[in-house]
């Protein structure tokens, strides 16, 4: 099962107003909307980080080069890793895409760690920035704040350097948080639709120990946990004292 970790950063929007606070902005004030300014992403487990910025909305060639890019990794991806990916990443990604008319990427499962971490536990704060922090893992990139995003649009190459060790970075606390939160991500895709011998379906570990039993509603099922990640999960057939004589009764 290939998966992809990714984090885009973008340019904000550009616009007319007369106020700082609480302003309703009309679309006849806007001067240049917002555009991916860069992109990191990297394979679970590999070590190479890819890396594609443009300096420039304006610059088409450019932009279009790394939105195909990241369409291609897309492409090859079975699941996809982002933090709030599901509401910004993505969806920014797939409009970049609809201008410059490139075709869709090919059908992938997602996992959004910030959806993750917001539905499963309680922590203060659920920003990436926080939750590496703690839990221990790396530390975000220092920056200036808004300042540097200014710096790149005007293609500052000192400004450029830190964006990209920036989300270089995100990538990386990204991939840390997902191995560590793993076993308790609901619904993960299942790795056993990609190999051919038993194996967690969190993460495809093949070292698991029978722990007690798995009760749905009618039947019961053999529960085990992984011992390579520390999922749950169940066998695949029941155990129930009832589906087994129902089974006898079909036959006789």
């Amino acid at each position: 099962m290939k998966t992809l970790l990714l984090d885009i950063e973008t340019a904000p929007n550009k616009a007319y107003v007369w106020g700082l606070f609480d302003q309703n902005i009309s679309i006849n004030q806007l001067e240049s909307s917002s555009y991916i300014l860069c992109w990191s992403a990297k394979w679970l487990g590999g070590p190479a980080i890819a890396f594609h910025k443009t300096l420039r909305k304006t610059h088409q060639r450019a932009m279009r080069s790394m939105l195909v890019a990241m369409r291609d990794l897309l492409n090859e991806a079975d699941v996809v890793i982002h933090f709030n990916g599901t509401k910004f990443d993505i969806p920014t990604l797939q409009k970049e895409m609809l201008r410059l008319r490139i075709a869709p990427p090919a059908p992938f499962k997602q996992i959004d760690l910030y959806l993750v971490a917001r539905k499963t536990f309680r922590f203060e704060s659920n920003k990436l920035e926080y939750l590496l922090k703690v839990l221990d893992l790396s530390t975000k990139v220092k920056h200036e704040g808004f300042g540097l995003w200014v710096k790149c649009m005007e293609g500052d190459p000192e400004a450029w350097k830190t964006m990209e060790a920036y989300n270089r970075g995100d990538v990386v606390g990204l991939e840390e948080l997902y191995l560590l939160i793993r076993p308790w991500v609901e619904k993960h895709p299942n790795w056993s639709a990609f190999k051919d011998a038993p194996c967690c379906p969190k993460c495809g570990g093949t070292r698991t120990t029978r722990q007690g039993i798995a009760m749905t509603t009618t039947f019961r099922y053999q529960r085990y946990q992984c011992r390579d990640c520390g999922g749950w999960f169940r066998g695949t057939k029941t155990i129930s004292q009832r589906n087994r004589d129902r089974m006898t009764n079909i036959v006789s």
